[in-house]
């Protein structure tokens, strides 16, 4: 790698770090009902919001209540979501006339199964877009149906998240807090105050912030080009804020609309990690020991780097065929060597993979290039980082369950290693929930792979109605193994409610749809009530002195055994799969030489 790219990878990280211990704290205080610098301007909006929906603040919650709350707030999203998206024709605010008699032919209305896939996204958190936003939606359906649910899906994964700390920060308790009084705290004093700056931010960069009708212009060529536009800096924000990922255009963060400079490109990435890096701050405060907050950063980070170096070692690296055949791969002075496949010029090969990384780690989806256009070795680091299973930062709340229930696995398998009943900051982990983890764990693994595996063989999923004509891969636009990643990576990312896509997919068919709808919901709900139900049990515990025997969870032998613990689960859950697909299409592009990699480091460093 180059030295430029070191330092831009390591320095956003810098940033991320030095900002989530302020941010976790206040988070921590804002859960606890403290009162802090928003009060005083934000505090009558909570109070209202508690009124109009009865709630009662003082009101706590089982685990089995509050795991109702959260199913039954995202039944009512997801019901309003499909009725605005069905019914968008109707609705004001709708220049273009999407959904209507008089649409253009381009904006066809949404068919019954991918309002019913969009409403299960946004309201999952997912936010994976089978059609193009400009094309599709309306300016009050963007608003009141996406950008809604990208603050109110992000607000309940933080309160889940909070739930679960509560769970090891409580002792003898029944209670877990209340999921409307979490979720509204969450959405009324972080991620609207956050929003809101980052919008402004977006507004004086040049991302677009209007109602204004598209713009028709003539080309030189004499063409007549439709320049799309619309409310998109605020939507903007909390796509990212909220590691939701859904882009008001269809080439999301890699519009200029959207990602306009340089700077902006640094924001989002900022703003992808910031609320989940603080919540290990939260927790850490919460239970009273930093350290345990610290260790939980420390491994996300650690794993987070090393995907970061290696996509982008692999994309400046090239493709050697290409090399071969005497196209120029160095970078110099008039070219930035490597591969620039699917990437924009403004931000070039570090910023994009960084950007993949980041995206990918988050779950939250956004793209700033395409990542089916990666080499095999690099698109296999964004593919992996979402089958960990939302634990490299991951989704606000989410991320922080994910990297917890490892963490449970972890003291689990150490405890078996020295014979004694595995702790973890102060709670025995005991039958139950270790069970909740695995449950979590093999609901996702079997979505992902079961669904892949019925997309390449099944004869529902190939060519008949319910799929478009299509080559046989399954409607992929490849065949062979990158045909196969693919469709990897289409169901891993509908699991992992990730959102973002390798874009040779033609996901826009009833099977697809419904398939992956159906992947969204066991990876969003199945994934968080086994943790909500372990967090019960955790809270009814009393606490367990640390002893000499006690394995501490706030060093680095910890940290290690946490990030092995991720890899090793990862690498034998997906590793036969992943063979079948980027390694077997790395292996075919280097002729045998599987990992053939030079990371150009000052004095040209061979690695790998």
């Amino acid at each position: 790698m180059t030295t430029t790219g070191v330092f831009e990878i390591l320095g956003f990280l810098g940033i991320v770090l030095a900002l989530a211990r302020p941010l976790g704290v206040f988070m921590a205080g804002v859960f606890e009902g403290e009162r802090t610098f928003l009060h005083p301007a934000l505090g009558w909006l909570e109070r209202l919001i508690y009124r109009l929906g009865g709630i009662r603040e003082d009101a706590e919650q089982r685990w089995t209540e509050y795991a109702f709350a959260l199913l039954a707030f995202a039944a009512v999203e997801f019901v309003l979501t499909y009725a605005l998206l069905r019914l968008q024709g109707l609705l004001p605010l709708n220049p273009e006339g999407f959904g209507t008699a008089h649409a253009p032919g381009w904006a066809a209305p949404m068919t019954p199964d991918l309002a019913f896939n969009t409403a299960i996204s946004f309201a999952s958190n997912t936010n994976w877009q089978a059609y193009s936003g400009e094309r599709t939606l309306g300016y009050f359906a963007q608003m009141a149906a996406l950008t809604t649910q990208n603050f109110t899906s992000a607000a309940a994964g933080m309160a889940v998240a909070i739930a679960v700390i509560r769970g090891f920060a409580r002792r003898e308790s029944k209670t877990i807090g209340n999921f409307w009084v979490d979720t509204t705290r969450a959405a009324v004093y972080v991620l609207l105050p956050l929003a809101l700056v980052a919008a402004l931010v977006f507004v004086s960069q040049g991302v677009v912030q209007n109602w204004d009708a598209y713009t028709r212009v003539r080309t030189v060529e004499g063409a007549t080009q439709v320049i799309a536009q619309g409310p998109v800096a605020s939507q903007e924000a909390i796509k990212e804020l909220g590691t939701n990922g859904g882009g008001f255009f269809n080439a999301n963060s890699a519009h200029p609309f959207e990602n306009p400079t340089p700077f902006t490109n640094l924001v989002q990435l900022v703003l992808m990690f910031l609320v989940s890096a603080g919540l290990t701050a939260t927790f850490g405060h919460m239970v009273r020991d930093p350290r345990q907050g610290w260790a939980l950063l420390a491994a996300m980070s650690l794993l987070f780097a090393v995907g970061a170096f290696v996509a982008t070692a692999a994309e400046q690296r090239g493709n050697p065929i290409l090399e071969r055949l005497g196209v120029e791969a160095a970078a110099g002075a008039g070219q930035p060597g490597g591969n620039m496949e699917g990437k924009e010029v403004r931000f070039g090969i570090v910023d994009s993979a960084l950007f993949a990384t980041v995206t990918t780690d988050a779950s939250c989806g956004a793209v700033n290039s395409m990542h089916d256009s990666y080499t095999p070795l690099g698109g296999l680091v964004p593919l992996f980082d979402i089958q960990t299973g939302e634990v490299i930062f991951g989704g606000v709340g989410a991320g922080l369950c994910g990297i917890l229930l490892f963490a449970i696995l972890a003291v689990f398998i150490a405890g078996l290693m020295v014979g004694r009943t595995p702790e973890y900051v102060g709670k025995r982990i005991e039958q139950k929930e270790v069970k909740m983890a695995m449950l979590a764990l093999i609901a996702t693994a079997f979505s992902i792979l079961v669904f892949t595996a019925l997309a390449t063989s099944a004869p529902l999923a190939k060519g008949s109605a319910w799929n478009a004509p299509g080559p046989p891969a399954a409607n992929a636009a490849n065949a062979g193994p990158h045909g196969f990643t693919e469709l990897l990576y289409a169901y891993s990312s509908a699991t992992g409610n990730n959102g973002s896509a390798f874009a040779g997919l033609d996901a826009d068919t009833p099977w697809y749809d419904v398939t992956t709808g159906v992947a969204m919901i066991i990876g969003r709900f199945l994934f968080l009530l086994p943790l909500l139900a372990a967090a019960g049990s955790l809270a009814a515990k009393k606490s367990i002195p640390v002893t000499a025997g006690t394995l501490p969870t706030g060093g680095g032998l910890f940290v290690a055994l946490l990030v092995g613990t991720i890899i090793i689960v990862g690498a034998l859950t997906f590793f036969p799969a992943l063979s079948l697909g980027p390694i077997v299409e790395q292996f075919l592009m280097n002729q045998g030489r599987l990992f053939s990699l030079v990371l150009a480091v000052p004095g040209g460093v061979p690695w790998l």
